[in-house]
C-alpha cells in the first residue's frame, strides 16, 4: 500500500515511530537499555513497512520501549505519540 491506498493508523504508526527514533538518536546519554529501545523501535518501523501489523506484537515492542525509556523524561512525548498510534490498531484488550 502506498499514497492514498494506505492504511492512516500505519501512516501515524511509521511516524511517530520514526520521530521517537530520531530523538533517540539524538538523545546525549547513555541508559542501560537504549539498545532494546532501539531494536524495538526498528522492529516497529519494519512492521509500519510492511502493511498492517499484528497487533499483539505492537503492543509487546510498546510495553518494551516504555519500560525501556519510559523513565528518559526529554523522550517522553516520542513514547506518548508511539502509544497513541498503537491504540489506534484497538483498544486493549479487558481482562
Amino acid at each position: 500500500m502506498t499514497g492514498s491506498d494506505e492504511d492512516p493508523r500505519v501512516a501515524e504508526l511509521r511516524t511517530a515511530v520514526s520521530r521517537l527514533r530520531r530523538e533517540l538518536a539524538a538523545h546525549p546519554a547513555e541508559f542501560p537499555d537504549r539498545g532494546i529501545a532501539e531494536d524495538e523501535l526498528a522492529a516497529l518501523a519494519a512492521m509500519a513497512a510492511h502493511g498492517i501489523p499484528e497487533i499483539p506484537r505492537l503492543r509487546r515492542s510498546l510495553l518494551l520501549i516504555a519500560g525501556a525509556i519510559g523513565s528518559v523524561s526529554a523522550l517522553a512525548r516520542g513514547v506518548s505519540d508511539v502509544r497513541s498510534a498503537v491504540e489506534l490498531f484497538g483498544e486493549s484488550p479487558q481482562r
